[in-house]
Order: C-alpha cells, then structure tokens, then sequence
C-alpha cells in the first residue's frame, strides 16, 4: 500500500516529465513563425496561424474534460496525445519552403551545399548582370552586397554600366537600374518596410534570347496567354502560398490541440491523486521544472542548428531540427507516463467548472479589471512571440541569441521568485500590477527601436516582473473570490483568457498591421495601447471599494501544521491574522475576569 502512494516517486517522475516537456515545446514553439516565414508565408497569413493555435490551445482543456476518466482510458489518451503530437511536429518537415522566401536570409550561400556561384545566391549582383532570378535576401544583406559586387565587376569589366534595352528586349528592363539603386541607397531605411512590395522583389527574372518574355517569340507568346483566364482564377484558390497556408494551418492547430490535452491530461491526474493523499500543496512548485527545461531545451536546439549546414538534404533546411527535436523528447516522455500514477476519483464531478469560473470572475468588479488587463497583455505579448525573431533575423542574429533570448525570460522570472513571498507583501496587487503593465509598455518601446541584436537580450529581463510579478498578483487576487475547489478552474480560465483569447486576436490583428505599417508601428501600437489602459486600470481601481472577501475555503484547509510551516502565507492571510487576535483578546478578558 506504502507503494501504491509513494507521493515523492510521484513528484519527480512529474518533475522528469516536466522537463522533457518544456525541453521540447521549447525546441519548436518559440521558432515556429521563424519556419513559417522561412515556408514563404507572409505576416498577416502567419498571424493567422499563431491566432488559431491559441484558440486552439484555449479550447484543448474543456475538450479533454469531456474525455473518459477510467484509468485506462486516460492511460491511452495521453500515449495517444504523446505519439500524435511528435507526428504533427514532424509533418511540418514534410512541407517544402518556397523559393527565395524571406525566411532565406537566415543562411549564407556558402553554406548550402550543391550550389554555387549566382544560382547559390552568393553573389546576387552577378545574379543580375547574368539574366537569371534573383531571391530577396533581405535590405540589410542583399541591397548591401548589390552595391559592393556592382562597383567590384564594373572595375573588373564583368558588369557593364546599364544602358538603354536594345530594340529586341521588353521596356520594363530599363527599370532594373533605377530599382537596384534605390535599394542599395535606401537599405537601411527599409528594414521595417511593410510588405506591399514583396512579390516584386522575390523574383526579379531578366529575359533573354529566346526566352519567351522577348516579343520576337509571338507564337509562344500566344500560347501562353491563352488560359489566361483560367490561371488568374486558379491563382485565387490554388496558388501555392495559399495551399501552404492551409496546409500549415491544419498541422498546428492539430499539433496544438494533442500537445495541450496530453499536458491537461497528466496535470489532472497529478493533481487528483495528489489530492487523494493530502499533499496538494507540493503542487504549487512543479512549474519550476518546466521553466529550467525550456531553459535548456531553448539554448541546447539554438546552438545544435547553429553548427549545422543550412541544408541537411536537398530539400530539408536545418529549422526542420526544431521539430525533430520536439519529436524527440516527446518520445522519451512516452516512457515516463508509463510510469507515471493515474488516480480515478470514485465520484465524477459534473459540474462545468469553467462555465462556474467565468460567472465567478463577472461577479466582481474588481476580478473583472484583471481579467481585461491578462487580456490586454496577452494581445500585446502576442506581438513580440511572432514577429520579434523576425527583426532579430533581419538584423543577422543567430539562433543562439534567439534561445538565449527564450532563456533569459524563464531564468529571470524563476530568479524573481524567491522574492514573491516579499513582494506581495510589500506591495498591494494593484501596484504590482501597474508596474507590470508599465514595464511591458517599455519593452515594446524598445523593441520598436532594437539597436543591436543582443540588446534583445537585456529587454527580455523586464519580463520577470511584466510576465511573472503580473500573474503572481492576479492569481493572489481571484483567489480571494475563488469558492472551494475552483481556485485552479480560476487560473486556468484566466491563462486560456490571455494567451487563447488575446494572444490570438493580438496575432490576427498584428500581422495585418504589419504588413501595412510595419513592425516598429506595430510596436508602438501596442504600448500606446497599454499606456492609456494603465491609466484607466488606476483609476478604475482607486474608485473600487476596498473591502476583502473572506476566502473560507483557504481558512478551512490551514491547519496547525500549515501555520507553522508557512508564515509567508500566514502574514498575508489578514483573516488569520484577524482571528488570532480576536481569540488573544478574547483569553486575555477571560483570564482577567477569572483573576
């Protein structure tokens, strides 16, 4: 029986899990929009995708409470979930990146084995002077080197100065010149450009002799305009960036919704059977694994696809890693569950806890303030975890920054915990909470301004308080309307809130923006936005009435014991401290009456 509930085998087969867990959604979630601009998907299209994998992820628990809850039933819901996830992932391997997509940059020519010369993009000048395509390598990098190779080849007598287009060749040659310099001259200016003039730039194609754009091949000509019609409506539905985008859309919203379920699944059993033998309060520090294994998980694939050749076959980039290692360690998780305790509770509860959750959160004014405010964040945060790699790739950074960056926010917030305990008690939650929305509005600020690429680095640390000091303070808040037993439906309506609800109508909204305004208006959108809302939140909760709701079920479940152990706890429980003093006062007039 001692075997059956060992509490401490328990805990750490969760913890070991936890880590394999963050380890692998670190390998592939933080890079997922980085593989699909590398696809050739432009922002308002993979901000559509990021928006669907938050509703996604927003509708994967209340799916999975509707799942059978017999051992062997969950048992295979999560070996299903596991197996299901890890194939998702790698199915996104399977889809071939578009021709001088923008997401090219990330490698160097050199570095793609098989290619050389103009056709490898080495030397895209060269490109030009020959008359074959040229792929967009990005402003900084490809305007960059156009400028140097053409003053290099015209001394050389490789690349003659352009000139009037002979009788034979199409007019709109003679705009090449002007285009070219333009984009050497304006290189820097354009690096947050918005994409209205992509499609001109993936492809600039030459013609020459014989090639079917010269006038002189009419009977070609013909032949290709005659299904015109035709082709400009196939190009509507059946154009390949759409059947990619359809396709990318399905597989992660798929992989979205096995990969959280597998996670609600194995929380709930834990908890359940946790809850079963007293010891719920171990619980609360289980997060802790999954921060340093997203940790490691971040920095170990940033530095593995760094030292590998942009292309590991001739269809297969390095970003598909990512995914193989996502695959990989969901795998060696499988392992684990086998292992894992699973405790079915006699009675099932029927009651919709989520539906319960959210009246509890619109009877009070002031639950309601923090529920707008998890939501306004959650848009806001949604803009730099799809676009800020982004700007980091177009400014040359490395993947390494890029999981350096992943890890600096989770190590910072861990960091900060230890001081959680002094900070609530410092600070009211309404404090805390103004200088987490201020603090966000300052990373987005500098974001829109990124100088260098490790500065990115120093910004990620204001996370600890804009992300971690922010949700400490709201989840001490709604607990205090929490009835019993829904404090953690509470939490969990409140993330869903945030990172389904806003974080996707952040991303539909956000790529849009982009691609019209830019990434820097974008930017600063985003932080007037929380700015005038910091300013409603102050003076909405300075007309709130102050007065605390007795939270009964947090009282019931304190003991002697609990006392003892936790005086952090203890000190902000002011009902406790309440009841001790009345129960002082009240021996202290008995002792003196019997006297």
């Amino acid at each position: 029986m001692s075997q059956q509930w060992d509490v401490g085998r328990a805990l750490a087969l969760s913890g070991l899990f936890r880590v394999l867990q963050g380890a692998g959604r670190a390998c592939a979630a933080p890079f997922l929009t980085l593989y699909l601009r590398h696809l050739g998907l432009p922002a308002a299209l993979v901000g559509v995708v990021a928006g669907a994998r938050g509703l996604a992820a927003a509708l994967g628990a209340p799916l999975c409470s509707r799942c059978p809850r017999g051992r062997r039933q969950r048992r295979l819901l999560v070996a299903g979930c596991l197996l299901g996830s890890a194939a998702a992932g790698l199915l996104l391997t399977l889809v071939p990146p578009a021709p001088g997509a923008a997401g090219g940059r990330l490698c160097s020519g050199s570095r793609q084995p098989g290619r050389t010369g103009a056709a490898a993009g080495t030397d895209p000048a060269l490109a030009v002077g020959a008359g074959t395509n040229v792929s967009w390598d990005g402003p900084s990098g490809w305007a960059a080197s156009v400028t140097a190779v053409n003053q290099d080849t015209r001394e050389a007598g490789m690349l003659p100065s352009y000139r009037p287009p002979s009788p034979g060749v199409r007019k709109e040659t003679s705009s090449l010149a002007p285009a070219v310099t333009d984009l050497a001259g304006n290189a820097e200016g354009s690096l947050y450009a918005t994409e209205s003039n992509e499609p001109s730039l993936f492809n600039i194609t030459l013609p020459t002799v014989g090639d079917t754009n010269v006038p002189g091949n009419l009977s070609d000509h013909q032949k290709d305009t005659r299904g015109v019609s035709f082709e400009a409506v196939q190009y509507l539905f059946l154009d390949r960036e759409h059947q990619i985008f359809l396709i990318v859309l399905g597989i992660v919203v798929l992989w979205e919704l096995l990969a959280t379920s597998l996670e609600w699944t194995v929380d709930e059993s834990l908890y359940e059977y946790l809850d079963f033998v007293d010891a719920t309060d171990r619980y609360a520090r289980l997060w802790i694994w999954n921060y340093l294994g997203a940790s490691v998980g971040a920095c170990g694939i940033a530095i593995l696809v760094d030292h590998l050749n942009c292309f590991l076959s001739a269809t297969i980039t390095r970003l598909a890693v990512h995914f193989y290692g996502y695959a990989l360690l969901i795998t060696l998780s499988l392992l684990v569950t086998v292992f894992f305790p699973i405790h079915v509770p006699k009675k099932a509860d029927r009651v919709n806890k989520t539906a319960k959750a959210l009246a509890l959160l619109w009877s009070d004014s002031q639950a309601i303030l923090y529920t707008i405010t998890v939501f306004l964040t959650g848009m806001a945060g949604s803009v730099v975890h799809n676009f800020l790699f982004w700007q980091m790739q177009d400014q040359g950074s490395s993947e390494l920054y890029m999981g350096l960056f992943v890890a600096v926010g989770l190590l910072a917030e861990f960091l900060l915990y230890f001081f959680k305990g002094k900070l609530l008690r410092t600070f009211s939650s309404s404090k805390i909470v103004a200088v987490s929305l201020s603090l966000l509005a300052i990373q987005l600020l500098c974001y829109s301004f990124l100088w260098t690429v490790w500065s990115a680095l120093l910004i990620q640390i204001l996370s600890a308080f804009s992300s971690g000091a922010l949700w400490w303070a709201v989840n001490m808040t709604v607990d205090d309307i929490a009835t019993p037993g829904m404090e953690r439906s509470l939490h969990t309506v409140l993330q869903g809130l945030c990172y389904g609800g806003g974080a996707s109508l952040g991303s539909f909204a956000g790529g849009f923006v982009m691609k019209y305004f830019g990434l820097a208006v974008l930017y600063r959108v985003c932080c007037v936005c929380l700015v005038l809302w910091l300013f409603l939140f102050l003076i909405v909760q300075s007309k709130l009435p102050r007065q605390k709701k007795i939270n009964y079920s947090r009282l019931l479940a304190a003991d002697s014991s609990d006392m003892s152990d936790s005086d952090e706890e203890n000190e902000r429980d002011w009902l406790v401290k309440v009841m001790k003093d009345e129960s002082f006062n009240r021996n202290r007039s008995q002792k003196h009456g019997i006297s």
